[in-house]
């Protein structure tokens, strides 16, 4: 796979690997991402006949939230079906494409400056410029959750481009936060060009 600075033209895909028990949700075309959102409410109120409404107002929740990720340039959305001693373990992932980029800023050392972020080397990606930071319950935002959310973000500049991918991770889980960073990082570690 060639570093990134040998790209000469933009590569035609990604990939990244994500846990096992991950939901994908594609974000477009919206007919793919409504039967994924069925899919994922079905599976997970498997045997639950009796909650109709409940599973009515978390499909119409899953549909807001991804249209609006796709409204600001996501791709597709991960969600973490995983549990620990029964416990689920909430987290998520937002892939976005930015085709124009960021405007002034070049390179993963430009953003960095911008953003007061650092700049991290993927191993199959090239530099990123990655930025964790914590922000306060939003239940509006959050289907009605009021734990904080540690959220880490890698952008990436698209090789031969001026287009960045930005891979957006977000967990409530404050106690377990240092341990699901550990994770979003691995994940962002195994983007790579196609």
């Amino acid at each position: 796979m060639p570093a990134q600075a040998h790209w000469v033209t933009p590569p035609a895909e990604y990939g990244i690997l994500v846990p096992e028990g991950w939901f994908q949700i594609p974000l477009d075309p919206p007919k793919e991402r409504d039967r994924a959102i069925g899919a994922l409410v079905g599976r997970q109120f498997a045997g639950w006949d009796g909650v109709p409404v409940v599973k009515e107002r978390l499909v119409g929740e899953l549909r807001r939230w991804a249209k609006g990720a796709g409204r600001v340039g996501g791709v597709e959305l991960y969600l973490s079906l995983l549990t620990l001693g029964g416990v689920p373990l909430a987290s998520s992932l937002l892939v976005s494409l930015t085709p124009d980029g960021w405007p002034g800023c070049r390179t993963a050392d430009d953003l960095a400056r911008r953003l007061a972020a650092e700049v991290v080397e993927l191993p199959g990606a090239g530099e990123a410029v990655r930025e964790r930071r914590t922000e306060a319950p939003d239940p509006e935002r959050l289907m009605g959750g009021t734990l904080s959310t540690t959220t880490v973000v890698y952008n990436v500049p698209v090789p031969a481009s001026t287009a960045w991918l930005t891979l957006t991770f977000a967990t409530p889980m404050e106690a377990l936060a240092p341990r699901m960073v550990e994770l979003f990082d691995a994940v962002a570690g195994t983007l790579h060009w196609q």
